[in-house]
């Protein structure tokens, strides 16, 4: 089996006052349409990057809408994830080609990773091109499979773009953030344009009251009696977080106390992270004024809200830029925003709400500066922003962009189930059982498992499960 990942609970009712109410209601419409499918997103890794992010949202709040959704990681070794990196900074534009060893490094990751994957699910969703190469070598069987594209592939490196592509020509759907990402020979004819969104509950999100922030802000070594900058990503050459380095000691010539802090993440699946991360400490050198943390060194979500709330200015100098969702962050906490005019961030910060698109180290340092000289201004950029991101980059929007792309897929390849479904099946992984499979009682109902592991996720939750096999048939 693929490995699981755990999440926590989240409800629907819990977004009522902070969504828009017509997204709720249109929200919980679609879900009683697909109620009982069975749903997996598959990606690289649990934590440290937007996508995981995205799933530790998405996927509670599907099954709190009556869906059986699971989120599960494919496994992979560090040379692996070298190619991944190499793949998807090509993918982006980067000319770095694969080598024959590359290719089969990640042909030999997909096929274990195929063979992995015996749960049957209505819908797969994959993530990235880390797992794409999953769907060919398993077979798709009675699934519907979507494969989510989270990066800028506007321009892609024409070898490596050519070399994924042969493996996504039996997907039934793509999704991509922006209509500008689709390369003109994608081999899937259906394509639908999903822009993320961050959940407004999570604990990076949630609201958290200005004093508390301030206590963690100082508790980490930072002033909060001073101009302070910010950028949150991970550490990876296209967020340019050396350029932001060199931006802000322009800054500095006119605000002498300014501070800076760069805060990133350092994830399982990025191997170039550690490598940008100790040029950064060698760039930042002994300036006591800026700051350079990682999820490592105890710095997580909690910590990012709140440098995101007291930052002056957040910055985000992506040279090229998937949707960066920090932009969404800051800007629903009323920070106003100095980011790169790259990817998806104007479409956050669309009709100059949010903040100030630049190109380049010079613009970023002066639009920076007029920040930090107008508050006024700044503050309503922040309103304006956050405002934006309520009405189009909240959780349940996405969910509901989901779920209607499911719904449309489905109208070609209807769901269906026999009748006698669940007396072969195992409602938690849908595989087949046979005699002597271990059983569990509910309702007077004897259910059957093909493992003790998923008898007792059943028993943790069976409302989950047993209607799966009654409400699509």
């Amino acid at each position: 089996m693929l490995e699981l990942v755990d999440v926590g609970s989240r409800s629907i009712d819990s977004y009522e006052g902070v969504a828009p109410p017509d997204q709720l209601e249109e929200l919980r419409r679609a879900a009683d349409a697909l109620r009982g499918a069975r749903v997996l997103h598959v990606n690289a890794t649990p934590y440290g990057g937007g996508v995981s992010e995205l799933l530790r949202s998405v996927v509670p709040l599907m099954t709190d809408l009556g869906l059986v959704a699971d989120w599960a990681i494919i496994s992979g070794d560090e040379r692996f994830f070298d190619v991944t990196k190499a793949i998807h900074n090509g993918l982006q534009g980067a000319n770095r080609e694969l080598t024959a060893e590359d290719k089969a490094t990640y042909l030999e990751n997909a096929q274990s990773n195929a063979k992995a994957f015996e749960e049957e699910y209505d819908f797969v969703f994959m993530h990235d091109p880390q797992p794409a190469a999953i769907l060919p070598l398993r077979g798709k069987t009675q699934a519907h499979w979507i494969w989510r594209c989270h990066i800028d592939t506007a321009s892609p490196n024409a070898q490596v773009w050519w070399f994924l592509r042969s493996y996504l020509t039996e997907y039934d759907a793509a999704v991509f953030t922006m209509s500008e990402f689709v390369p003109g020979d994608l081999p899937i004819r259906r394509v639908d344009i999903v822009p993320p969104a961050i959940d407004p509950l999570s604990p990076k999100n949630l609201s958290l009251p200005r004093e508390t922030a301030r206590h963690v802000v100082e508790w980490l070594g930072v002033r909060t009696d001073r101009p302070l900058l910010v950028q949150i990503s991970r550490f990876d050459p296209w967020k340019d977080p050396l350029g932001v380095i060199e931006a802000y000691r322009h800054v500095r010539q006119e605000v002498r106390d300014a501070q800076l802090v760069l805060a990133g993440s350092l994830a399982l699946d990025d191997p170039e992270g550690w490598e940008l991360y100790h040029r950064i400490r060698d760039a930042v050198g002994a300036d006591p004024l800026i700051h350079v943390f990682t999820n490592l060194v105890g710095v997580s979500n909690i910590e990012v809200n709140a440098f995101q709330r007291l930052a002056d200015v957040v910055i985000q100098k992506s040279i090229r830029e998937g949707f960066g969702l920090v932009v969404s962050e800051s800007l629903w906490k009323g920070t106003p925003v100095v980011a790169g005019n790259a990817g998806g961030i104007p479409l956050q910060m669309a009709d100059g709400t949010g903040g100030i698109l630049v190109s380049g180290t010079t613009e970023c340092a002066e639009a920076t500066l007029s920040l930090l000289r107008d508050r006024e201004r700044a503050r309503a950029l922040g309103v304006s922003g956050r405002e934006r991101v309520r009405q189009h980059f909240l959780t349940p929007r996405l969910v509901l962009d989901h779920l209607r792309l499911m719904a449309d897929v489905a109208v070609a390849h209807p769901i269906a189930r026999p009748n006698d479904w669940s007396r072969h099946r195992d409602p938690v992984c849908g595989m087949t059982i046979g005699a002597g499979a271990v059983t569990a009682e509910y309702h007077d109902i004897e259910y059957g498992f093909c493992s003790d592991r998923c008898r007792s996720r059943f028993r943790d939750d069976p409302e989950r499960y047993r209607d799966v096999a009654t409400d699509l048939t």
